[in-house]
């Protein structure tokens, strides 16, 4: 049972990233999913949820606009598309999945020229 995080990397500001989260072990349509992000000193935020069959969604108001949280049920799964992406954004990016309590390992996005 686990989540994979990938996607992250250095970008400039204006600048667009996708991350991805792939999941295993377990039946990922049942479950809503969501993307946190940490920055050292500071506690995990909420950034988007997406339900279970991905016709709900939720963003933090510091992303909403440019950021755009999906899912393919087929592959396992979910996405964070991050566009006009400012310093501030910078964090370690952490997909969580719903009902099973379970985080992936992270992944680092660093907004910087």
């Amino acid at each position: 049972v686990q989540l994979v995080e990938s996607g992250g990397g250095l970008v400039q500001p204006g600048g667009s990233l996708r991350l991805s989260c792939a999941a295993s072990g377990f039946t990922f349509s049942w479950y809503g999913m969501s993307w946190y992000r940490q920055t050292p000193g500071k506690a995990r935020e909420l950034v988007a949820t997406i339900s279970s069959a991905g016709g709900s969604t939720k963003y933090a108001d510091s992303v909403k606009g440019r950021f755009t949280i999906s899912r393919d049920n087929a592959k396992n799964t979910v996405y964070l598309q991050m566009n006009v992406l400012k310093p501030e954004d910078t964090a370690v990016y952490y997909c969580y999945s719903e009902g099973i309590y379970l985080w992936g390992q992270g992944t680092q996005v660093t907004v910087s020229s």
